[in-house]
């Protein structure tokens, strides 16, 4: 069992940045690869960010490319998000998520996931 932990969230205004952060405990981290995802009010969780068990592979979500950047430590057991340039339309609660087997980046094939940090970015 991987038990995941996110801070981070908080209030931005637009243009702004925040870096999330996911701590996990249990199993053993470096073998999961490790998502963000992001639910706003009303609409369905959506892939943010993944990254390779290494960290060398980055996916990212086409409405983040070029202002979010994913990153982890596998000494440290975190993953993180680097998020710039923030919109209004970025709000929504993250979700750090992990997965042993699967593949691709359906919010389904995660096998474990965090409570979630909120976001807010204000115009």
């Amino acid at each position: 069992q991987v038990q995941l932990v996110e801070s981070g969230g908080g209030l931005v205004q637009a243009g702004g940045s925040l870096r999330l952060s996911c701590a996990a405990s249990g199993g053993t981290f470096s073998s999961y690869r490790m998502g963000w995802f992001r639910q706003a009010p009303g609409k369905d969780r959506a892939f943010v960010a993944g990254i390779s068990m290494s960290g060398g592979i980055q996916y990212y979500g086409d409405s983040v490319k070029g202002r979010f950047t994913i990153s982890r430590d596998n000494a440290r057991k975190s993953a993180y998000l680097q998020m710039n340039s923030l919109k209004p339309e970025d709000t929504a609660v993250y979700y750090c998520a992990a997965d042993l087997y699967g593949s691709g980046w359906n919010s389904d094939v995660m096998d474990y996931w965090g409570k979630g940090t909120l976001v807010t970015v204000s115009s």
